[in-house]
């Protein structure tokens, strides 16, 4: 369905190597206002990309093809977007980095940051970047113990006056992402997705062409700082071990077992569910069996209530949870047996390990994130009755399946069928911890082969995304009773911007949900714009995997969730209650940050306000 992604933010922390981000406003240019909308180029590749990525003399005319069409881009259109400004700004910061151009990168990194609109962004911005830059200039070098020094002692003096409580998680991800970092990681989507297309067009486009950047900034700059970045980062937690106070213990709300409300079904549309952990909360049919519905990747029904997992991933899944559980472990920085495990395999891991290593964990997670968002779901909620509602996402390097039409036509039929059969089973919400958008098609054609040119693709990828999203718009309106909660997404951007669908998706019965951290502070992955109208917790939240386990994960996925378990909530203690209704009472009982950034959800008012 629409190349879809899960709203986890976990995987993440070893795909953070690189940035793309920039400014310009002029009048008579033309604007920019949807990211499928930028203009596309190629780029020719002769021989294998990684030769480009190792050699300056290779690097050096491809560099400066990119750094010449990304400047005529911020020079010739007016772009509406500050997270897209902020990536072409960005990228062209690595270029002037990896030229030797200091000042240039210093002077990007001051535009990049008057971009950003979330506190901890706007002190962190390109802070590794802007250090590196700094010591370059100090000590003439790139290279040697002089220069790493110096990287150190800026890292500290930067790092020292900034308030733990703003930056505090920012910088556990900078840690996470450094002793994560290993060749392999850098390397392994330039051999396993970019090297491909290169070795069957000759060429790659400005969609992939950044991640050719991104890999020789990793390769020659981060990764022989790595430890350097490590004890730095580590430094500065150990001197600020300060837990953030928890906004939402107080909020919370659980119903009473034993008050006389009515069951409220409440369907989980995500990956699947270990149904054997929430029995009493199912909702069942005449015949006693569990209510729910299931597509696999090529949206034929199955009877699978789970993603599916090979033979080999089966017979180590104690190991691969474990992993899960190392990697949330990293993200709150705590030393733990699983997070050494998961630091030491993937900071090791040999190149030809690369493509099942990281296939590997896209299926596991597939497999534990719908159990995972359930639990969330009806956490504190006795009267709330699951419906499960399953897709399947593809975790393969390259498609599989690829963009065709009618492959999306029949993601389409799968798409009004689940929502046909939650409203004829009387669901009331629906929560939805995934999303897709147009230019995630494009990048997929071009792997596939299909379409000659970057304009013929963009052509094809509007026509596929259109089918898809008018679709899912049609199955939302056809369902006035139902609520659908959408998770805004972990791209740090705005989904109106991209087309991110569902999130984008504007109708009564639609609410998109931002996430926000323990103590109410914007989460530096979460999505933002006009279309997100309320923020819950979405940073480390504990819940269950399937089989039992209980692991903290973070995403808009582990957000959105809460604020379906409100609306369920709300429906318990009034069923009269309309999504219009539902959506009213849970904004206007939010409460507003300051900066007017954050709508934070407050179970407790709402409920009060929502009783007949």
């Amino acid at each position: 369905m629409l190349t879809t992604r899960l709203m986890t933010w976990g995987l993440p922390l070893m795909a953070a190597l690189w940035l793309l981000a920039s400014p310009a406003h002029a009048q008579n240019k033309p604007r920019i206002d949807k990211a499928a909308d930028l203009p596309r180029f190629t780029y020719k590749v002769d021989g294998p990309l990684e030769d480009i990525v190792r050699s300056p003399e290779r690097f050096a005319p491809f560099a400066a093809a990119v750094r010449r069409d990304t400047e005529s881009v911020l020079g010739g259109y007016e772009i509406a977007d500050k997270a897209t400004l902020r990536g072409l700004i960005g990228l062209l910061s690595l270029l002037d980095y990896l030229d030797g151009r200091y000042d240039d990168a210093l002077k990007r990194v001051e535009e990049g940051r008057a971009l950003q609109e979330k506190p901890a962004d706007q002190l962190l911005h390109s802070l590794r970047l802007k250090t590196m830059a700094q010591a370059a200039k100090s000590t003439g070098t790139r290279e040697g113990t002089a220069f790493q020094q110096a990287v150190a002692d800026g890292l500290q003096q930067a790092l020292q006056p900034m308030p733990f409580e703003v930056i505090g998680n920012g910088v556990r991800e900078l840690k996470a992402s450094a002793e994560l970092i290993g060749e392999a990681l850098v390397l392994g989507r330039v051999r396993e997705v970019m090297q491909p297309i290169a070795s069957r067009t000759g060429e790659i486009s400005s969609e992939f062409a950044p991640g050719v950047v991104g890999s020789r900034f990793g390769l020659v700059a981060t990764l022989p700082l790595k430890q350097t970045l490590i004890q730095s980062f580590t430094r500065y937690l150990d001197q600020h071990r300060v837990v953030k106070a928890d906004i939402w213990a107080a909020r919370d709300q659980a119903l009473d077992p034993s008050l006389a409300l009515k069951p409220v079904r409440v369907a989980v549309w995500d990956s699947g569910v270990d149904t054997a952990l929430f029995g009493d909360q199912l909702a069942r049919g005449p015949d006693g069996k569990p209510l729910a519905i299931a597509y696999d990747k090529y949206s034929r029904a199955s009877k699978s209530l789970l993603a599916p997992l090979t033979p080999d991933v089966q017979q180590r899944l104690p190991q691969m949870m474990a992993r899960t559980k190392g990697f949330s472990d990293l993200q709150a920085n705590i030393d733990s047996k699983e997070s050494s495990e998961v630091k030491s395999w993937l900071s090791s891991l040999a190149p030809d390990a690369y493509k099942q290593a990281v296939e590997e964990l896209g299926m596991i997670g597939n497999y534990e994130h719908g159990t995972h968002v359930a639990g969330i779901t009806l956490a504190g909620n006795p009267f709330a009755r699951l419906v499960v509602a399953r897709l399947e996402f593809d975790y393969h390097l390259q498609p599989e399946p690829c963009p065709s039409k009618a492959q999306t036509l029949a993601d389409a039929k799968a798409a009004l069928a689940t929502v046909a059969y939650l409203k004829k089973n009387g669901v009331r919400v629906v929560n939805m911890s995934w999303g897709g958008d147009v230019r995630s098609i494009e990048a997929a054609l071009e792997q596939c082969g299909i379409g000659t040119t970057p304009q013929d693709r963009k052509a094809r990828a509007r026509v596929l995304f259109d089918i898809q999203k008018e679709a899912l718009t049609r199955a939302f309106r056809e369902a006035p009773g139902i609520l659908f909660v959408a998770a805004a997404g972990n791209s740090n951007n705005d989904p109106d911007f991209v087309e991110d669908v569902p999130a984008a998706i504007v109708l009564p019965n639609v609410l998109t949900v931002g996430a926000v951290d323990l103590a109410g502070d914007e989460a530096g992955f979460t999505s933002y714009g006009k279309v997100v109208k309320l923020h819950a917790n979405g940073y480390q939240v504990e819940s269950f995997l399937p089989g039992g386990r209980r692991v903290a994960l973070s995403g808009t996925s582990m957000a959105a969730p809460q604020v379906a378990n409100l609306a369920a909530k709300l429906l318990a203690v009034n069923p009269k209650l309309k999504p219009a209704d539902l959506v009213r009472i849970m904004v206007d009982t939010a409460e507003r940050s300051a900066d007017g950034r954050r709508v934070l959800m407050h179970p407790k008012k709402a409920l009060a306000a929502a009783k007949p």
